[in-house]
């Protein structure tokens, strides 16, 4: 794996461990951070050997949200002719969505671990996530509000879901701070650690424990998760019938089954 401007990776077993590492900047999010993201989670789609990734932040935080500099930049680029303006932030929007479409599409479960500031952008990136755990001081807001621009990379579409529309809208509309203790109580985080060190211990063992499943069932259930969030309950079950048609004959159901009955863990192919 070669070595990422805004990213660092490594690779502990099964365990893809994520770092946004820009620490001098507050792990905002520069222009190549968007690409190495999708570069980073198309890797971990399609190694067999990584089984779960977490995504984390190097030094004081998680992430401050997209670097400033190059909202500055995509400004003084634009043109007199608005229609070609627009055809030219449409499509780097869309380009900035694809970042975090990777992290939700992936097929691998994907657990946010975060700490400190985690505004605007990052909240875009820690909802596309499967699971989400953080420290008591972890810092929350929907920042966008404050810069004058309604947040477009996916909080809006994939939060109220986590929280549910009313809080969602509350934080949405005022852009004020949530903090640990309180994104645990709405559902934003599952629990919350007294410090960074903790947190990370404790996604990690939870990462290690989902690496130890069978992988195809993890597939599935990430696929029928996310699959049944977009359609009826009715199209959810033909598809889940369908699907396992199939992986109900995999050689993880026999091995599961007989490790459940000798009380011992199976150990399953990539």
């Amino acid at each position: 794996m070669r070595e990422y401007q805004s990213l660092a990776v490594e690779q502990h077993g099964p365990v893809a461990h994520v770092m946004i590492n820009r620490p001098a900047k507050a792990n905002s999010m520069d222009e190549a951070f968007w690409s190495e993201m999708v570069e980073i989670f198309e890797w971990v789609d399609t190694t067999d050997s990584v089984r779960v990734a977490v995504i984390s932040g190097a030094g004081r935080c998680f992430s401050a949200g997209i670097d400033l500099n190059m909202l500055a930049q995509a400004a003084g680029s634009m043109v007199s002719d608005i229609g070609r303006n627009a055809e030219r932030i449409r499509r780097n929007i869309l380009r900035l969505q694809a970042a975090f479409n990777a992290v939700d599409e992936c097929r691998k479960p994907v657990i946010a671990a975060i700490h400190g500031y985690c505004i605007g952008g990052a909240i875009d990136l820690i909802a596309a996530c499967d699971m989400r755990y953080a420290t008591t001081d972890a810092h929350f807001s929907i920042k966008e509000i404050d810069v004058g621009m309604a947040a477009d990379v996916g909080t809006l579409q994939r939060l109220p879901r986590l929280i549910g529309d009313g809080i969602m809208r509350e934080l949405a509309y005022t852009g004020r701070a949530v903090y640990g203790e309180e994104a645990e109580r709405i559902g934003l985080v599952n629990r919350v650690y007294p410090d960074h060190a903790s947190l990370l211990e404790a996604v990690m063992d939870i990462a290690r424990q989902i690496a130890a499943k069978s992988p195809l069932a993890i597939r599935g259930t990430k696929e029928m998760i996310r699959y049944s969030r977009d359609h009826s309950v009715a199209d959810g079950l033909n598809y889940i019938a369908t699907w396992n048609a199939a992986m109900l004959q995999s050689e993880d159901l026999k091995l599961a089954v007989a490790a459940q009955m000798s009380k011992k863990p199976a150990e399953f192919a990539d």
